[in-house]
């Protein structure tokens, strides 16, 4: 996940702030990377099993290519899944990447904020929405 940015890369100053969008490459690639290695494979095995060149998949791994649906359709078979699998991680991830939130700590807290149970610092309630990530920032 990324944080929103202000200026020279700076971190943003705010409270309960939208994140930026991953890009679906990004998204894709770092699926296909983690469903390899969980498999304890190699970018080669892969790569020949999906009739691939290994660069090319090591660079669909890292986003820097924008993969075709049949090289993705290929890799996923090497992987021993279905493209339709892939869509729904990604969409998994897109959705909480859009839902999070950055929580500075440092500001005052918005009208109708509650502390947790006895005032505990980090004890939160009342932010975001239900099943929404909260990324606490200080």
């Amino acid at each position: 996940m990324t944080v929103t940015t202000r200026g020279a890369g700076a971190p943003a100053v705010g409270y309960l702030e939208h994140t930026r969008e991953p890009l679906l490459r990004h998204l894709v690639g770092g699926i296909l990377r983690r469903t390899r290695r969980d498999q304890r494979r190699t970018l080669q095995d892969v790569a020949v099993e999906a009739r691939v060149s290994t660069a090319y998949l090591s660079e669909v791994e890292r986003g820097r290519k924008e993969a075709s649906s049949e090289v993705l359709a290929a890799v996923c078979d090497a992987l021993g899944m279905r493209l339709v699998d892939l869509v729904e991680r990604a969409w998994t991830e897109l959705a909480l990447a859009n839902d999070a939130r950055v929580v500075d700590l440092t500001r005052s807290a918005p009208a109708g904020f509650r502390p947790g149970r006895d005032g505990a610092p980090g004890a939160v309630s009342g932010v975001g929405r239900q099943g929404e990530a909260v990324l606490l920032a200080a």
